[in-house]
């Protein structure tokens, strides 16, 4: 078999003008520039003393239409060498030539500027203070267009430095220091030049192998990758995709201004080529899996492992078709509805991407191949949002859950109340009677203001169309990306000061719960400062002036308990979980049926003593009961899991940290009903392991 490359020098100046003038160019199978500034530092810097920077590859291929430039501006030759291999090394040397500006990962545009110091030979990415140094070239590109006037500059501005003086042999030093980096234009590279002749997927399989090797390939860049050789303009289309979501909310706002074009920036994400790729992939494939769709983009047979041109060709198709439907803007736009219906008004809000994008795709193959109509479909995918939300859907293995829900909706099309058949079953599986009674309560007991159980009350607030306690404007119209002004905050209820000096309290984590939240305008939070509730609420609610019939609706809305200033802290925290679990359930119901009256009456709370009486799992570390640094393991002998009480009273299970027992089963991927009897402890002083329930037993007598 003859060989399918040869190796040739390319001397810096050789690759500068070929990329200068377009006859070296970037193939679409490429990745973005993604090296930071202090990489292309070192580069330089291993080039001037003279160090290996390792080789390049290029393919002889003079198909100028699968290839795009590097940097920006017009080129006068057509494409001869395209870059396979050495592309952040080919732009690092371009830019700092050259001295333009050059295309970054999130579609920016930046200059990439060196500062060098001829009397210590050393690079720095520039700071003011290199800027303002005499010592210092401010620009090493200066150096590449012009060394003679390079060195009369640095003398000239060394010579005005009060500090310096300089003699014959400091400008000798200066003579050596600039000319040595002037040549680097002369420094060699070893090209390895695959041949013409060599196919586009052969060069595709090079590719992906050699960067297999360095930074780890996502099955999402393998598809990239493939759609470069294939079908470059789907490749193109995702990117433009991605880099028009980022624009920022000026360049949104003259767009639409002018109606010069359609953009699909929104509030609540922003998107790379592979996340779009994810909603092709899955209409057009009926796949989440995206290593499993790539193996099916390249018509490989699983058993002869060979490669089937017609099953490629048929893959592609489908893709293409899902990639119409995906970057549809009429099918976006209405998506973009189903969010806002369900309380959803800006990214902080969102807790997974994944969510979105599976959601999406879920509506489109609805739309178009189920014939939902919209304002139907529009309700059902606002619960369905909402619900895998608030449940992690596509938080732990997103893409084997969303295969799971493609599965359930395959075969030939049935009809739009199929459709919603199969979601509403998924749907109330997800969520039953005794999960807005039990686990959702258990989501509330946290600290962390992005938490999907908290994060559903603030969308329920919004769909339930709540004003802002004590005020008379509404939290939806203050939770938007395109508020200019400061909007409302999470305030204490209790607030900081008062558990801290009054009740002693000093965890954090406990001080900060979000039932100890409520959201009220930012003046209201400064006005409050740091009084206890039994002194400022009153106050407020004469100082407000309101309705007591609206008044009263803002406490059920904002799950405030009858009689909640004169409650202890945990009791408090306790009825407030359950209130707000409640108008969590309100606001769900409501996007059921858009007429449904929410039932929001605060009925007897009172816990039950043995609720009182059994510890937390945090008591029983601050208590001693379980020490920190216990591990735990599953009760059950066939799971190996081992996890670790961490200093602040959390449960590490593997990289996750959990605050409950009940969470920390459901990271373990459990399917239970308590983690407390999931659990059980090692302690040093016992010869067994302890079941967690047990010990909460034995914390409780001791209370």
């Amino acid at each position: 078999m003859s060989a399918k490359f040869g190796h040739h020098p390319w001397t810096v100046q050789e690759l500068v003008t070929g990329v200068d003038k377009g006859s070296v160019r970037l193939p679409d199978i490429q990745r973005p520039f993604v090296w930071p500034n202090a990489k292309v530092r070192d580069l330089i810097d291993s080039m001037y003393r003279g160090y290996p920077v390792g080789e390049l590859m290029f393919w002889a291929n003079k198909d100028g239409e699968h290839t795009k430039a590097i940097g920006h501006g017009t080129k006068t030759q057509d494409a001869s060498m395209q870059v396979v291999d050495g592309q952040q090394r080919l732009t690092s040397l371009y830019a700092v030539v050259k001295g333009l500006e050059v295309w970054r990962e999130d579609y920016s545009r930046e200059r990439i500027a060196l500062s060098f110091n001829p009397l210590t030979s050393r690079f720095e990415v520039p700071t003011p203070a290199f800027l303002r140094s005499a010592e210092w070239i401010p620009d090493i590109t200066a150096v590449f267009q012009d060394p003679i006037q390079a060195r009369y500059d640095y003398l000239d501005r060394l010579r005005k430095d009060d500090k310096r003086t300089v003699d014959g042999a400091l400008e000798r030093q200066v003579e050596v220091s600039i000319q040595r980096l002037a040549k680097l234009q002369d420094y060699a590279f070893q090209v390895v030049q695959i041949k013409e002749d060599v196919s586009r997927e052969t060069v595709a399989d090079i590719f992906v192998r050699i960067n297999s090797e360095g930074v780890a390939l996502s099955a999402a860049d393998f598809i990239l990758t493939w759609l470069s050789v294939f079908w470059e303009e789907g490749r193109s289309d995702l990117e433009v995709w991605a880099r028009n979501s980022r624009f920022t909310p000026s360049e949104v706002t003259q767009i639409l201004e002018e109606k010069t074009a359609w953009t699909p920036h929104n509030p609540y994400m922003s998107f790379d080529p592979g996340q779009i790729l994810r909603v092709s992939v899955a209409v057009g494939l009926r796949r989440a899996k995206l290593a499993d769709a790539y193996n099916f983009l390249r018509g490989r047979d699983p058993r002869s492992r060979e490669i089937d041109a017609s099953k490629r060709e048929a893959a592609l198709a489908d893709l293409k078709a899902g990639h119409s439907k995906a970057l549809k803007p009429l099918h976006w736009d209405e998506f973009l509805k189903v969010l806002e219906r369900a309380g959803f008004r800006s990214r902080d809000m969102i807790t997974s991407k994944n969510t979105i994008l599976y959601s999406y795709a879920l509506w489109i193959i609805g739309r178009t191949d189920f014939g939902v109509p919209v304002d139907e479909l529009r309700e059902v995918m606002a619960r369905w949002f909402f619900m895998s939300q608030i449940t992690g859907r596509y938080t732990n293995s997103p893409e084997t859950r969303m295969q799971e829900d493609l599965n359930r909706l395959d075969g030939p099309a049935s009809g739009a109340a199929q459709f919603v058949k199969v979601l509403n079953e998924q749907i109330d599986a997800a969520v039953p009677d005794d999960w807005w009674r039990v686990t959702l309560i258990d989501g509330l007991n946290t600290s962390s203001g992005g938490a999907p159980a908290y994060v559903a009350y603030v969308a329920a607030l919004n769909i339930l169309d709540a004003d802002v306690l004590l005020a008379t404007s509404k939290v939806k119209d203050w939770i938007s990306p395109r508020r200019m002004v400061k909007g409302i905050e999470r305030h204490h209820l209790f607030p900081r000061d008062y558990l801290v000096t009054v009740l002693g309290l000093k965890d954090n984590k406990k001080i900060n719960q979000v039932a100890n939240y409520a959201l009220v305008e930012w003046s209201d939070n400064i006005t409050i400062s740091n009084q206890p509730p039994k002194d400022y609420w009153p106050q407020e609610v004469a100082d407000k002036n309101i309705e007591e019939k609206r008044r009263v609706r803002q406490e059920e809305w904002h799950a405030l308990p009858d009689g909640w200033i004169s409650l202890g802290y945990d009791e408090f925290l306790h009825q407030r979980r359950r209130l707000m679990a409640n108008v969590i359930h309100e606001g769900f119901k409501r996007l059921t049926d858009p007429n449904y009256e929410p039932d929001l009456t605060r009925p007897d709370l009172a816990p039950t003593v043995e609720v009182l009486a059994l510890p937390t799992f945090e008591h029983l570390v601050t208590s001693g009961v379980i020490p920190v640094g216990t591990l735990l393991t599953p009760v059950d002998p066939d799971r190996t899991t081992i996890a670790e009480v961490t200093d602040d009273g959390y449960i590490r299970v593997g990289e996750h940290l959990c605050e409950t027992v009940d969470r920390a089963a459901k990271e373990d991927q459990a399917d239970v009903e308590s983690g407390w009897d999931y659990w059980q402890a090692h302690l040093d002083a016992r010869d067994e392991p302890v079941v967690l329930a047990d010990l909460r037993q034995q914390g409780a007598a001791h209370q």
